[in-house]
């Protein structure tokens, strides 16, 4: 019989989840800092070499960044000559980033270098355990954006009601 200070309490888990997290975060942004480029100027780069040439704005969607922030990296790669941008052939009033030769070998070397730390660092678990671990993770992460969606949709409905309310006294009172 399993007893109840036995048993895995869920505020156990999340402060598990937690400090795990904060201390893979750092580890891996050491890793990115090895490369010699800051954590912004990676990804973004990581997102040109993966997913081919972008709009500034769908690099910012993937680096979470204020456009005056993605302009301004954008230009500082286009003097390092690492990136060009070139019109859209769908949108024309649209400039789309693409790496150059140069630009993808230095993105190339600093992913495969960082992918290689997180598998040194993931490499106390065996393939079944980070198999385990990736769905139960992705499992209680859809529950999470779930209920922050339902809450969202809730926290508007009732905005909604408030403001249908008001407008309702104030139809009635003209």
């Amino acid at each position: 019989m399993v007893k109840k200070s036995d048993r895995m309490k869920a505020s156990r888990l999340w402060l598990v989840i937690a400090k795990s997290y904060r201390a893979l975060s750092l580890l891996a942004e050491q890793s990115i800092a090895n490369t010699g480029l800051c954590l912004t100027d990676f990804v973004a780069l990581e997102a040109l070499l993966h997913k081919g040439p972008l709009t500034i704005s769908e690099i910012q969607d993937k680096v979470r960044l204020a456009s005056g922030s993605m302009t301004a990296a954008v230009d500082r790669f286009e003097k390092l000559r690492l990136v060009v941008r070139k019109s859209s052939p769908s949108d024309r009033r649209a400039r789309v980033v693409e790496l150059t030769a140069q630009g993808k070998l230095l993105a190339a070397s600093c992913f495969e270098r960082h992918a290689r730390d997180l598998e040194a660092l993931m490499s106390v678990l065996s393939k079944r355990e980070m198999e385990q671990l990736h769905g139960s993770l992705k499992k209680l992460g859809l529950l999470a954006a779930e209920k922050l969606h339902q809450q969202d949709t809730k926290v508007k409905t009732s905005k909604e009601q408030a403001r249908n309310s008001q407008n309702d006294l104030r139809d009635s009172v003209q």
